[in-house]
């Protein structure tokens, strides 16, 4: 394209703009919706564009006592003006893809160059403006610089004046998604004429998007001056995009392909109305998305007294465990000093769907003295805070919260999802009311049902530790007796209510210290119910004490030395398919999968055991029972050897959390301390407990994926990590050929939209 084709009227004062491909491309930004517009019929005021390419060009041959180009340029300026023949005064714009703080204002009432020279000459009005305009893409706040060929297609527009009075409105409401034209600040609109319903509708339909637009109205005449895209809520962007199907103007797939998955998480969850005048006491990481205002509390008890009372409150710890779930159930947010993403706090924040932020630094808590400090404010129970899970962000007092609005819509655009999506979508869950939430939601199965989380209360934790500690053979037996009884109902339940769908089975995979007694009062509580001196149970948690339990006796390992968990939860988990599969009508999927493997040989070891019993059972023999087994993969060399492993299994799980531990060599629970420095000083671009390492970890299971597949080609393939949540990591796994995902309940939504959009 010549230098002279880049400058070009869009919306001529006479006729309708003839554009080139190539010239279509330069469009950008208000220039594209001019053109629309001018090219559908609408009144539109005259409009020319010329490239930076073009100005300077324009420049370098004044320089030279050229005049060919300037001819041209005189030619389109030409364009400006109407059948009477009389030179319009001019206004001057930027028309950048996105906004920037640094772009200069339009420049209105510019006169019309008396001579050619005008035209071009930078001292005066109209050659000043354009050269203003063009300065102004190269400053401003969070500028960043471009290639040179981008820098050389930035482009200005010189536009009529049009008469009348100026007005703005919204193609959609900003709340409600529904088609306008609706006020911008929400204060009442003018009285339209009728006409700016069908620049409302086409200007919805050529953008696909909410749009501010600038009209002039004269005489009940509408002329379309431009128009920029209007940021609005999630929910707004979701009705929009239903009722744009609806009208026609798109298909369910444009639907399904432009709606954007990482804001789908606000449509779950509340979120803070505004935060003007308020600045957050700290930030730290926003690992489950929500907002929450309430009373802090310090411990899971006084969670559950407020709770019981009607009372919002935020759980406030320096880090949560086992004993603290019940709390954290009852809390309406949760703030910990440590921990990141895959923490304790992180998993099970989400999986209950509470707001959480985690890692914040400045925040220590004393239980002792009933305090907690972030930065140098002290807070005691009962002040308040507001916590925003999506961003981090930490307020002192009550924030204003806006409750999701999506009626009917997000259902469709799921719907309309599924019809295209070939990976199935699962859960993470390990009770009935999370069971129930998933399935709400769209979940095709369980994924991972973390066998240690059934015993997070207070009765199972005890039995639970009489079995770690009991060093009286008979003791633990009646022990893992009870443990049995616990977890048949556990899995009777979730077979009954998952009714036919897949539910995986992880064996048990605790790091033994997260259900070890920590504080001077469980020590004293443990022993008592043990039969133990105090003193004797010290001595026991010190001999058993690991330095880093999470690369510890957890896992396969506790199954091959303590053969009789395995007994137990194999037995529970056969009991519970039998009282299930006698009350419904679909047979049970059970799915067992041992965790923390790294040699074939654990596996052969597993799975000799968990096949015995299952056939001992008489479940497998009819129809009623459909039972696989299979291994999570969350060790670099279980990766290496997935085709030992393969032979071995009917499938394979990514635990992408433990996997991204193990692959980098970072504690995911001590990260938060250094990953942000990392990611601010350029070092990781990405949290890559946030989104998979494409890289390193998403190299390892491309790795595990075709071993194992050519060693089994009947393998099928699961993520059950916390990437299942993440749309990044989502479109990397979908071009890895996997089966299924497997997410936090209010996570698959995003999962089911993403997947699909991989898909398209």
């Amino acid at each position: 394209m010549s230098l002279a084709q880049e400058m070009f009227a869009i919306a001529p004062a006479m006729g309708k703009a003839n554009l080139s491909a190539s010239q279509l491309k330069l469009l950008s930004g208000k220039a594209r919706w001019i053109f629309r517009v001018g090219e559908a019929g609408f009144p539109t005021v005259p409009t020319i564009a010329l490239t930076r390419a073009a100005w300077e060009a324009l420049q370098a041959e004044r320089a030279h006592k050229d005049v060919r180009l300037r001819t041209h340029w005189i030619a389109c300026l030409f364009k400006l003006v109407d059948k009477e023949g009389k030179p319009p005064v001019l206004v001057v714009r930027t028309s950048a893809a996105t906004h920037n703080a640094g772009l200069a204002p339009a420049k209105l009432g510019i006169a019309a160059p008396t001579s050619p020279e005008d035209s071009v000459d930078p001292t005066r009005p109209l050659a000043r403006a354009i050269k203003n305009a063009f300065e102004s893409y190269g400053f401003g706040q969070g500028w960043t610089a471009r290639p040179d060929e981008d820098r050389g297609k930035q482009i200005v527009l010189v536009q009529a004046v049009a008469d009348g009075e100026v007005e703005q409105f919204l193609t959609r409401n900003a709340t409600t998604g529904v088609l306008g034209p609706a006020p911008v600040d929400g204060s009442m609109l003018p009285h339209l004429p009728e006409s700016v319903d069908a620049l409302v509708a086409l200007v919805d339909a050529k953008s696909g998007r909410h749009m501010c637009v600038t009209v002039a109205i004269k005489r009940g005449q509408v002329v379309f001056l431009s128009a920029r895209p209007s940021q609005v809520s999630a929910a707004a962007d979701l009705e929009a995009a239903v009722d744009r199907v609806n009208r026609k103007v798109w298909s369910a797939h444009n639907a399904v392909t432009r709606v954007d998955p990482n804001r789908m998480a606000q449509l779950l969850h509340p979120r803070l109305k505004s935060t003007e005048g308020a600045q957050p006491v700290a930030v730290g990481l926003g690992v489950s998305p929500g907002a929450a205002s309430g009373m802090i509390v310090f411990n899971p008890d006084d969670a559950a007294r407020l709770r019981a009372r009607g009372k919002h409150c935020i759980l406030v710890v320096n880090e949560t465990g086992p004993a603290d779930i019940e709390g954290m159930k009852a809390a309406t947010g949760i703030l910990t000093a440590r921990g990141g993403m895959s923490s304790h706090a992180g998993v099970i924040a989400r999986i209950t769907g509470k707001p959480c932020v985690a890692g914040v630094r400045t925040l220590s808590v004393d239980t002792n003295e009933m305090v907690c400090r972030i930065g140098d404010r002290e807070f005691r129970p009962g002040d308040r805070l507001t916590i925003d899970g999506s961003d981090g962000s930490v307020y002192a007092g009550t924030l204003p919260l806006a409750q999701p609005h999506i009626g009917g819509a997000i259902g469709k655009l799921l719907g309309w999802s599924d019809a295209s999506r070939t990976i199935a979508v699962r859960t993470n869950v390990e009770t009935v009311e999370s069971a129930r939430t998933a399935l709400s939601f769209g979940a095709e199965g369980i994924g991972l049902a973390r066998s240690e989380h059934m015993f997070f209360s207070p009765e199972r934790m005890v039995a639970l530790r009489r079995v770690i500690l009991s060093e009286d053979e008979e003791d633990r037996s009646r022990a893992i007796n009870g443990l049995v009884d616990f977890q048949t109902g556990d899995y009777s339940a979730l077979f009954s209510t998952m009714q036919g769908l897949p539910v995986t089975v992880r064996l048990f995979d605790p790091p033994l210290h997260e259900f070890l007694p920590r504080s001077d009062e469980e020590i004293e509580e443990t022993a008592a119910s043990l039969g133990l001196a105090v003193r004797a149970l010290r001595q026991h948690l010190e001999r058993i004490a690991e330095v880093n339990p999470m690369l510890g006796h957890r896992g396969v390992r506790l199954a091959i030395t303590n053969p009789e968990m395995l007994q137990m939860q194999m037995q529970a988990v056969m009991a519970g398919v039998r009282a299930a599969s006698e009350t419904q009508n679909e047979p049970v999927v059970v799915e067992v999968m041992v965790p923390f493997v790294s040699t074939a040989s654990e596996v052969a070891w597993v799975r000799e055991r968990v096949h015995a019993i299952a056939n001992n059972s008489g479940l497998l023999r009819g129809d009623r029972v459909k039972f696989s087994f299979g291994t999570m993969i969350e060790l670099p060399r279980a990766c290496l050897r997935a085709g030992d492993i393969a032979h071995m299994v009917d499938f394979f799980s990514f635990g992408t959390n433990d996997l991204t531990q193990t692959t980098f060599g970072i504690s995911r629970d001590d990260a938060p301390t250094f990953l942000a420095t990392y990611q601010r000083k350029g070092v990781y671009e990405r949290d890559p407990f946030v989104t998979i390492d494409e890289k390193g970890v998403g190299e390892m299971i491309q790795i595990a994926i075709q071993r194992g597949r050519a060693a089994n080609p009947k393998l099928k393939i699961g993520i059950c990590g916390e990437h299942a949540g993440d749309p990044a990591s989502l479109k990397f796994f979908a071009g890895l050929g996997v089966d299924y995902v497997s997410c936090s309940p209010y996570r698959v939504p995003v999962a089911r939209l993403t997947l699909a959009q991989a898909s398209a």
